[in-house]
C-alpha cells in the first residue's frame, strides 16, 4: 500500500530541482506519515496517518 494518509488523503507531492543554473531535475517531496493503529469500524486496524491528522485530534490511537 502506498505511503498516504489514510484520514487526510494526503500524498506525495513532484516539482523539481533547479540549480543556480537553472537547471532542473524532478524529485518528489514526501509527506510525514505515521504507521499507526486506529480504530475502522470498530476494530483496531494499522494505517498510515499524517502527523498533522494525529496532532489536531482528528484520530484517535487505540
Amino acid at each position: 500500500m502506498a505511503r498516504k494518509c489514510y484520514v487526510t488523503g494526503k500524498s506525495p507531492k513532484s516539482g523539481n530541482n533547479r540549480s543556480h543554473a537553472l537547471n532542473k531535475t524532478k524529485r518528489t517531496w514526501g509527506i510525514n506519515v505515521q504507521k499507526v493503529r486506529i480504530l475502522v469500524d470498530g476494530k483496531p486496524k494499522k494505517v498510515w496517518v499524517s502527523a498533522r491528522a494525529l496532532k489536531s485530534g482528528k484520530v484517535e490511537r487505540v
